[in-house]
């Protein structure tokens, strides 16, 4: 998958530590990939998580300029305010992975990393902690000042957009609007092309309603508000065709396609998950950095088990490495 080295390393949160991200983590240092990351998140805590998992990884304190190699993991040491304990919640740990992520961040736009891979945080523990957060996606896009960020899974050459993200399906139809969905649109066109190298991208648009409407007869979005924004963009020269059917668009019958647009989050998901999960990457479009992350949650039941699958964090890194090449 991946075409060149970056020059500069990828850096890597640790996402909650009470869950599996760390170890997931730990888990790169007997890969080929150590020598390329920096991991940000407590140092303790990683050494700690090691030892409970018996795991023979070795850390080196990151100045700029360290390396690492294998066996062993360069650390950007975020010190939690409370031990983490596998499993259990830290409302107090909140405000300092955040602070992991802007250090992350602030490093991507200054250069000193090349991309950004996130291991995955609880919303509900941020949440509780009084802090309003709806994902690591959103709170990207305040971080670097995007104006819209777009999600975007793949699993091998299966693309899939969202037009919402973390919203009730009560509220989707409300929030969709025809600038909105062309804004998406143009950012994935862009990004599939600078990102993705791909020269003139193709992408299907899932319809809102069962059958894109059925002519309104089951709903008017498809008509009055996604079509529209469709032809704004095939106007500009985007190559983009629909709304298809949802329960058409994922199937051979649509066509090729580069990428799908789908409407709402479990409408493309579950598709992006039944076709690769535990191998499937969260790329997030519109940004002026890199970042990947994984398909799946913080697993806090099975952490500190040893039994948590790499497969989707190692795919994140190795994609964030091909996007980070220019």
């Amino acid at each position: 998958m991946v075409t060149g080295t970056p020059v500069s390393p990828l850096v890597l949160t640790a996402g909650e530590p009470a869950g599996i991200g760390p170890e997931l983590c730990l888990a790169l240092a007997d890969t080929e990939w150590a020598e390329k990351l920096v991991v940000v998140a407590d140092s303790k805590m990683l050494a700690e998580r090691a030892e409970l998992l018996g795991l023979p990884v070795s850390f080196i304190n990151y100045s700029g300029g360290s390396a690492a190699q294998r066996g062993a993991l360069c650390v950007l040491n975020q010190p939690l305010i409370n031990k983490a304990k596998c499993g259990e919640l830290d409302t107090e740990n909140a405000r300092s992975l955040l602070d992991g992520i802007r250090r992350a961040v602030d490093g991507c736009r200054k250069g000193e990393f090349s991309g950004l891979v996130t291991a995955p945080l609880q919303k509900s523990v941020i949440n509780d902690a009084g802090i309003a957060f709806t994902g690591h996606t959103e709170f990207l896009a305040e971080l670097t000042r995007s104006r819209k960020p777009v999600m975007l899974l793949v699993a091998d050459k299966l693309r899939v957009a969202l037009a919402s993200t973390h919203l009730p399906l009560r509220d989707v139809a409300g929030y969709l609007t025809t600038g909105l969905i062309a804004d998406v649109l143009q950012i994935m066109h862009k990004d599939l092309q600078t990102k993705f190298q791909i020269a003139n991208p193709a992408i299907i648009v899932c319809g809102l309603n069962p059958h894109a409407g059925e002519s309104g007869h089951l709903g008017t979005e498809d008509q009055e508000v996604i079509a529209p924004a469709i032809a704004q963009c095939v106007a500009a020269g985007i190559n983009v065709r629909g709304p298809l059917p949802a329960d058409t668009a994922f199937t051979p019958a649509a066509g090729p396609a580069d990428a799908i647009l789908a409407m709402y989050h479990d409408q493309g998901l579950p598709v992006v998950k039944f076709a690769g999960f535990g191998q499937s990457v969260n790329v997030t479009l519109g940004l002026p950095i890199v970042r990947t992350s994984v398909d799946h949650g913080t697993a806090l039941d099975i952490a500190g088990k040893g039994v948590a699958d790499t497969g989707s964090l190692l795919a994140a890194v190795q994609l964030a490495a091909t996007l980070a090449v220019k």
